[in-house]
């Protein structure tokens, strides 16, 4: 597994981090999170999907600075068009041209990455998302995403259920909705972030094969 540290320019920021891939990668994922991606909770979902042969690249849309401003934050203007800085970058990069893409988001990061999949349509090959806010796309955003969408919510994360249950009513593309039980917010219980870790692999697995 190579990994290379990489610097995107979004707007007023350059975005930092790491770009992970094996030597024959079935497709490359891009995490969609604010600026908490050396957050230890990452690490399973990431070792999860290089184990099966995925490329990772995760890294900070959003400065420390601009993570503290609860506006920026939630805008989901400026985080999707960051996102799309990045999968530009590997759409024209040698190194992943070519390759298909999937979207993991979690907290606003969901939505941000919905929004993506609804600007590029058959460009995605697939979305998943972790304990988001996929609702804050839009009911007009999620009706037009077509990449097969898998949410994944913690039981006991009830107000999030509630909000990812009633996002995936607006989406008309392949989904699930998987709830994993004993799971908060956060899934800090034991064997919750492995849980969603085996079911992103097996959906991004899945919809990569037959795109490369």
């Amino acid at each position: 597994m190579e990994e290379q540290l990489v610097s995107i320019e979004g707007d007023a920021v350059h975005m930092d981090g790491a770009l992970e891939l094996p030597d024959m990668p079935i497709g490359v994922v891009l995490f969609a999170y604010g600026s908490d991606r050396l957050n230890p909770g990452n690490g399973e979902i990431l070792a999860e999907l290089r184990h099966a042969g995925m490329g990772t690249l995760l890294l900070d849309l959003l400065s420390a600075e601009e993570e503290k401003d609860y506006y920026t934050r939630f805008d989901m203007t400026l985080l999707t068009q960051r996102l799309a800085k990045a999968a530009d970058c590997l759409a024209q990069s040698e190194r992943t041209r070519g390759l298909p893409l999937g979207l993991f988001g979690s907290g606003s990061g969901a939505a941000a990455a919905l929004q993506l999949a609804a600007w590029r349509g058959a460009d995605i090959a697939a979305v998943v998302t972790r304990g988001g806010r996929p609702d804050l796309a839009g009911r007009q955003t999620l009706d037009k995403v077509r990449a097969p969408t898998l949410l994944i919510v913690g039981g006991l994360d009830n107000d999030i259920l509630d909000l990812n249950r009633m996002a995936f009513t607006a989406l008309h593309c392949d989904k699930q909705l998987e709830v994993i039980n004993g799971a908060s917010s956060q899934f800090g219980e034991a064997g919750a972030l492995q849980a969603a870790a085996v079911l992103a692999r097996s959906w991004f697995t899945q919809h990569f094969s037959g795109r490369a």
